[in-house]
């Protein structure tokens, strides 16, 4: 598909209405040369990145809308390097091989949006000219919770980016008839109280998967969880919306692109398969 900087005003402005629908929605551009434009007149505060050159008007219907309405939070990557990476990884002939090293770098990119909030403690340091004042994630340490088996193939592209973090396990499995997640292996800590957890499953389609994992998590303590999928569906993101939007949790999606519907199957259209398979072969 063309770069997200060409795309026709009317396919973006679609897109995001679809995810509104479905839930509340944050898509966020970050391009190489921008200026940032706040528009606190709305209910909501709307903060647009705007390429120099651009006009506000055409900006902000590439909106970037981040909410209060709800603790549920939804942020679209819109990015070229994530579209292109994307392009190629929903290809029919790339190989698994590529598959997993494209998924890798895409997990890269999305979680520098995706560990915006960590928290971080200062601490005094020395350079080789003077001392100043630096930072050092806080304690407890982050949790990487990734989906077993598809979100494996995300692993190595979260931890290269934080590499003290701790990792856990869940293995859940959908049921192809009635879509419903059922856990098969457990590896989380029992007392996650204080822990930011980010979890790792490439496709948010139903949100079955999702919402079963991430309700582990917090019945466990954990401060907020950070979900992190390559593509979700309309319906999936209102799945999510419907557990999580008005509960006093803090719950953000995070993928790099929202696909139009899902099929009588329960997968995305037009997605990129299952997910699992492509990452590791049918086995």
């Amino acid at each position: 598909p063309p770069s997200p900087g060409n795309r026709d005003n009317a396919e973006i402005n679609e897109s995001i209405e679809t995810a509104e629908r479905a839930g509340m929605l944050d898509t966020c551009q970050t391009p190489s040369s921008r200026q940032k434009t706040t528009d606190t007149s709305m209910s909501s505060a709307v903060t647009a990145c705007v390429p120099m050159g651009r006009s506000w008007h055409e900006a902000y219907r590439r909106v970037c809308r981040t909410t209060t309405l709800h603790s549920m939070r939804t942020l679209v990557i819109d990015h070229p390097l994530v579209a292109h990476k994307m392009s190629r990884l929903r290809r029919e002939e790339t190989s698994s091989a590529t598959f997993r090293l494209l998924a890798e770098e895409l997990v890269t990119l999305i979680a520098y949006e995706a560990t915006r909030s960590l928290t971080v403690h200062p601490e005094t340091i020395t350079t080789p000219v003077a001392p100043t004042t630096g930072y050092e994630l806080g304690e407890p340490k982050p949790l990487v919770v990734p989906i077993l088996r598809a979100g494996l193939g995300m692993l190595n592209g979260m931890v290269k980016l934080m590499p003290t973090a701790e990792v856990g396990f869940l293995g859940l499995v959908r049921d192809e008839d009635t879509l419903t997640a059922s856990i098969y292996a457990d590896r989380l800590p029992h007392d996650m109280h204080n822990r930011q957890v980010f979890v790792l499953d490439p496709m948010l389609a139903t949100g079955g998967t999702l919402v079963a994992a991430i309700d582990i998590l917090l019945e466990r303590g954990a401060k907020d969880v950070t979900a992190i999928c390559l593509l979700a569906a309309p319906e999936g993101l209102a799945h999510m919306e419907e557990n999580y939007g008005n509960r006093d949790v803090d719950v953000t999606v995070v993928t790099a692109g929202l696909d139009e519907k899902l099929n009588e199957k329960g997968y995305i259209v037009p997605g990129l398969g299952d997910a699992g398979d492509r990452l590791y072969g049918v086995v």
